[in-house]
């Protein structure tokens, strides 16, 4: 009885701690945030981990939800094979760039607009793990800078470094000639030194008498 009794306790407390820490089987991961440029495309990285091998029946659901949290939209669908969709704004711009034997179960979206701003959630089911996280990218499409604008800053770029090239020349031509001017000041001063000693030698000679 006491044997019972112990066991039914054993059994309630498992109960209790698994409802305060929940075990996940499946783990889906994904970027929080992601920013990209207008007109380009975007590889959407998500990625897993399973308690179980790897399932045929695993599959893959990319949705996306726009920022005005309207109602959620099909992206992509993998099971064994990717399925291309035949309707939506994804239609030919969402395609498999996933790896399953890596646990990589990413996509590319294609020419990115404004109007893909919002959240993209990646859910994977591998039987019998079926029941784990959802990961969330939310995305900002940001617009491109014009081109007028590009060549404007190219040209001040520009601009700023060949006046500080010039800048930085005349200052080296100025210490130059200076060096130069200074150099033949002191030949100079030290030429008429030479004929000035040379000069006062020779009055001395001359004003000396010659001894017989």
């Amino acid at each position: 009885m006491h044997g019972l009794t112990w066991l039914g306790a054993v059994l309630f407390l498992g109960v209790q701690l698994r409802a305060l820490w929940p075990i996940t089987a499946l783990e889906v991961y994904t970027s929080k945030e992601v920013d990209a440029l207008n007109g380009t495309n975007l590889r959407l990285k998500c990625t897993f981990s399973s308690s179980s091998p790897i399932s045929p029946q695993l599959s893959v659901t990319w949705n996306f939800q726009p920022e005005d949290l309207s109602s959620h939209e099909p992206v992509f669908y993998y099971l064994k094979e990717p399925y291309k969709l035949s309707a939506g704004r994804f239609k030919g711009r969402a395609t498999w760039d996933g790896n399953i034997e890596r646990y990589d179960v990413s996509i590319v979206i294609w020419n990115l607009q404004p109007t893909d701003n919002g959240t993209f959630t990646c859910q994977v089911k591998n039987p019998p793990d079926v029941d784990g996280t959802i990961g969330e990218v939310r995305l900002r499409v940001v617009q491109k800078v014009h081109f007028s604008e590009i060549h404007f800053l190219a040209i001040a770029i520009g601009s700023a470094c060949i006046l500080m090239i010039i800048v930085v020349t005349v200052v080296i031509i100025c210490r130059h000639r200076r060096k130069k001017k200074q150099e033949k000041t002191t030949e100079v001063s030290d030429t008429e030194l030479r004929e000035k000693e040379k000069l006062k030698i020779r009055e001395e000679k001359e004003a000396t008498p010659l001894e017989d």
